[in-house]
């Protein structure tokens, strides 16, 4: 899948983030706990430099607990702190502030032995479409300060955020690569709803979804779909599917492109369990 989107308000954010840099003590880079090394765009590490950073893990409650804990693992023997979250519940919203002040302890400390009382801590959060920067932000502050939405590209333009006197934030659009060289990539990402739908293939990432679970989490899928086997063929379990759920054409066949948008909606409503679509194993042995 060769995606190509970098809509002009994206490459204005790139800019911003690089001028506002030097306002702020740490980076929060927010990425899809799903998909740890998809989420993340090969763009901010040009960015961001050497500024102090923190991984958070979003939508932990829709990952696969096991591996999510292996990620965390994983990026910190990279040397980047992480955490997990579920910002929707605001489930581990103590242990991102908790970490910050850990990563900036060193310049804390400076300051107070130079006699200067630290103020509240600067982030700038940053990440790609829909991993959930609004949600967080309203979960921190407690209110809605930041317009959400369940499709990429809500946020537009940048604000800063007080959160007590321990924390402010500074939000930032979502910015997405120009184009997804990483065939895989772009598949999981898709799957996952960070790329818009009207710009894939619904039969393609269908197919790529089931594949991906006969790989991964076949138990599930045959368990979700009542199938005895898992067919080489897709188009035997697109038959077998649209029969299941009786989802015809008005000439009474099945129609194909209803079960593909079925089989990516159960994938992202959870109704296959908690999926991870990366797997540390594909980056080191443990």
């Amino acid at each position: 899948m060769t995606i190509q989107w970098f809509p002009g308000h994206m490459a204005k954010a790139r800019r911003e983030v690089t001028e506002q840099l030097k306002l702020v003590d740490i980076v929060f880079e927010l990425i899809d706990a799903r998909l740890p090394l998809s989420s993340r765009n090969p763009m901010i590490d040009e960015v961001i430099h050497q500024k102090p950073r923190l991984l958070i893990l979003n939508k932990m409650d829709l990952a696969d607990e096991t591996e999510t804990a292996r990620w965390i693992r994983y990026f910190e023997n990279q040397g980047m702190r992480a955490v997990a979250i579920n910002s929707f519940e605001g489930k581990g919203l103590q242990t991102v502030t908790k970490a910050a002040k850990e990563i900036l302890e060193p310049k804390l400390a400076r300051m107070r032995s130079r006699g200067i009382r630290p103020g509240a801590i600067r982030a700038m959060i940053v990440g790609i479409p829909n991993v959930g920067k609004s949600t967080l932000i309203n979960r921190l502050a407690k209110k809605n300060i930041a317009k959400t939405g369940n499709t990429p590209g809500v946020t537009r333009a940048q604000q800063w955020i007080k959160f007590g006197k321990e924390l402010e934030l500074l939000d930032t659009p979502g910015i997405l690569w120009p184009k997804f060289e990483d065939k895989e990539a772009g598949y999981k990402l898709a799957l996952t709803g960070a790329i818009k739908d009207s710009i894939v293939n619904m039969e393609d990432l269908a197919v790529y979804g089931l594949r991906f679970l006969e790989a991964n989490y076949p138990d599930r899928l045959l368990k979700r779909y009542g199938l005895e086997t898992i067919s080489e063929e897709v188009l035997p379990m697109f038959n077998h599917i649209g029969t299941l759920r009786k989802v015809y054409t008005v000439g009474g066949e099945v129609d194909y492109d209803k079960v593909a948008e079925l089989i990516v909606r159960d994938i992202r409503n959870e109704n296959l369990g908690k999926l991870s679509f990366d797997f540390t194993v594909q980056q080191h042995n443990e």
